[in-house]
């Protein structure tokens, strides 16, 4: 490739950034003016909404809520998932085309469909979960289930599972010993991604997090919703840090990641 060639690719490339990042921008730059309606230019800037919205006690447990989901969802999923991917993997690879359907049914049911449903069981005892984060983690659980394992079945068919494992039993660990001080250390960069997908999708759940918890349980797209007749310049700024949470969590995440290389 030319200099040229490089400098045009690197021009079109700034210029389509800067073009998808024009509505988060617009939002910023609404989020920290003091008003802006009668007149073309905003009559000056501020950063009282950004205050007021991490002074409100409300958001910040809304927030902690979100978190609290999010993570209990992610972590109650990859002990789970991935002892049931080895043994897949390891012992029934025929079994994979089956998993590969069994994943995309949570897709399959609409979430306000599955969401009546889940109110009926689950309203009254002996097991009465609505309004209560449990409820929430189990459906998240459905929600991150294909993401978690499409990224993992893909990271074990790239570092050729079944080899590795032979590798370490000429060696002499055992089975369980080589998946876990073998295997597990190369699927990192693998549970890092389905990790990312997952949280970056599970924070902005609104549908199961209103019908199923509501304000009972309040998530942060739940407080969105509730606060969506107060002021434009206030849900600006919720919406600003909401994305400011998921990009410093993002690029926490990838430091590790780095780190660990």
């Amino acid at each position: 490739m030319s200099r040229s060639e490089a400098i045009y690719h690197r021009v079109v490339s700034w210029v389509l950034l800067i073009v998808l990042m024009l509505p988060l921008l617009a939002t910023l730059v609404y989020a920290l003016v003091l008003e802006w309606g009668a007149t073309i230019l905003p009559s000056g800037f501020t950063l009282k909404w950004l205050v007021e919205l991490w002074s409100d006690p409300r958001f910040l447990i809304a927030l902690w809520h979100s978190l609290l989901v999010c993570f209990g969802t992610l972590f109650l999923s990859l002990i789970l998932i991935l002892p049931l991917m080895f043994v897949i993997a390891y012992y029934f690879p025929k079994l994979d085309a089956l998993m590969n359907i069994l994943i995309l049914l949570p897709f399959a049911v609409p979430p306000v469909v599955s969401s009546v449903g889940l109110m009926q069981l689950y309203s009254a005892e002996p097991l009465a979960l609505t309004g209560t984060p449990w409820i929430l983690i189990g459906c998240y659980f459905t929600i991150a289930l294909p993401f978690i394992y499409r990224a993992i079945s893909n990271n074990m068919q790239a570092i050729n599972l079944r080899d590795l494992m032979d590798a370490a039993h000429l060696l002499g660990a055992s089975t369980w010993k080589a998946a876990l001080l073998v295997v597990l250390p190369n699927l990192r960069k693998g549970g890092m991604i389905a990790v990312l997908l997952s949280f970056s999708f599970l924070i902005g759940e609104f549908v199961f997090a209103n019908l199923l918890a509501g304000s009972r349980y309040e998530t942060v797209q739940v407080y969105l919703y509730n606060m969506r007749n107060g002021s434009g310049h206030f849900t600006s700024a919720l919406v600003i840090s909401y994305f400011m949470v998921v990009l410093i969590f993002t690029w926490v995440a990838n430091m590790l990641n780095k780190g660990k290389s």
